[in-house]
């Protein structure tokens, strides 16, 4: 073989080598491009559908939970939830979808039976508003509210005037609480300070009351005085627990906040007001802090304060007006 020859095949060598590689080069990239092509497409049918599943739930709620309505639904609807959309004629879907899925968030995370009231606020009126979520009765042995004084109702909670306000709950602290297990809680959507009470009662020095900002003071079932600080901004959620006989937990906005020793005392014969303090029997140190949800019942433990948060925040953005 002549070496010009020779020259001339390793020189076509090294073009069909070079084609070879574009090629493998071109397969690779139409791979890559095929895969993002897949996932992109996963993305957007994975995005699709949590948007049809929404639109399918406000469809099912509007329609199945009205009176009525078809009984086939695929979605659970819990029992407890259910009854209290009958009974407070709740008929718009997000807010009918918000608090059924309170409801199956609380029990989901063990909580549900640790409750003696819990008042959503929703639906926009003094009749929706007044409904006990625990026990939705129009009665005062199922702690529905009975609104007294200046109160504007609306979709984001209801408005206390600061004067004369108040809701009487019917929740006797001596027989419906116990001296070293309570909690109180009080969703703010209003940032003022002052000396109001945002819920409670007070009875001969002892008490059982949530105060965002007034000097500090702080009761459940225990001597009121000053003790730790006040919470600041006033707004939120504020709750207050007790789980033993020495010391008061405050959690604000899902932050543990405060930790007071405080003995605890038996609880007082006096009725628990929201929107104001019950101070022997007579409304005073009244709140001008809207409330979007308030609750009575047995001491909460740090985890179960902060599930408890989750739920309520969760159910407050559902509806557009979390803070």
């Amino acid at each position: 073989m002549s070496k010009e020859y020779g020259n001339f095949l390793r020189r076509t060598d090294l073009v069909r080598n070079q084609v070879e590689r574009e090629r493998i080069r071109e397969q690779q990239a139409a791979k890559s491009r095929s895969k993002l092509t897949q996932q992109q497409n996963a993305r957007r049918y994975a995005d699709y559908q949590r948007v049809l599943r929404a639109e399918l739930e406000a469809r099912i709620f509007h329609n199945v939970l009205s009176v009525g309505g078809e009984t086939d639904s695929i979605i659970t609807i819990d029992p407890d939830a259910q009854a209290f959309i009958t009974a407070a004629s709740i008929t718009d879907p997000t807010q009918q979808a918000a608090i059924n899925t309170l409801v199956t968030d609380l029990k989901g995370y063990s909580i549900w039976t640790k409750f003696s009231a819990i008042y959503p606020f929703v639906g926009g009126t003094a009749t929706t508003h007044k409904f006990n979520l625990k026990n939705p009765l129009d009665t005062d042995a199922a702690f529905r509210l009975v609104f007294s004084g200046g109160w504007t109702h609306s979709t984001t909670g209801a408005l206390p005037n600061g004067t004369n306000a108040y809701a009487d709950t019917f929740l006797n602290a001596s027989l419906h609480t116990s001296q070293n297990s309570v909690h109180l809680s009080y969703y703010s959507r209003t940032s003022t300070g002052g000396g109001q009470t945002e819920m409670g009662h007070f009875t001969a020095g002892n008490g059982l009351y949530l105060i965002y900002s007034y000097d500090g003071f702080k009761a459940l079932n225990s001597l009121s005085f000053q003790i730790g600080t006040s919470f600041t901004p006033t707004n939120g959620m504020l709750i207050g627990s007790r789980i033993d006989s020495t010391t008061e937990k405050y959690y604000h906005k899902g932050v543990l906040s405060n930790t007071v020793s405080k003995a605890s005392t038996v609880p007082q014969n006096s009725k628990v007001f929201i929107g104001a303090n019950n101070v022997s029997g007579s409304a005073s140190q009244f709140s001008s802090k809207q409330t979007a949800f308030a609750s009575i019942g047995d001491g909460l433990t740090d985890t179960e304060a902060a599930n408890f948060y989750t739920a309520v925040q969760t159910f407050q953005t559902t509806l557009n007006r979390n803070i």
